[in-house]
């Protein structure tokens, strides 16, 4: 069996002005659960089209329940600020 690299790897997401459903393609491990729960949750919203040999998988899904989100940096403040909460309430750093 052929392994793909990590670049091989990829989530490809395709729709047009014209249809009311978007493609999703993807190997990404917790994209694949969400879809696998959203779709069993929401079955007319979502699909799956066809899993791949090698792991990825095709959902379709309603265009109107996707969103692609943009996050900002954080700001140095913002940073500071969750790094003094994160000391006072116990979490630490994985890298020791």
């Amino acid at each position: 069996m052929t392994r793909l690299t990590k670049i091989e790897k990829e989530t490809i997401i395709l729709f047009n002005e014209g249809e009311s459903t978007a493609s999703i393609y993807t190997y990404n491990a917790g994209l694949k659960k969400r879809l696998a729960a959203f779709s069993k949750k929401y079955p007319d919203l979502c699909q799956l089209e066809k899993p791949e040999h090698l792991g990825g998988v095709s959902y379709l899904i309603d265009k109107s329940r996707l969103s692609i989100r943009l996050q900002p940096p954080y700001s140095e403040e913002r940073r500071q600020k969750a790094s003094q909460y994160a000391r006072e309430n116990g979490f630490s750093s994985k890298t020791k």
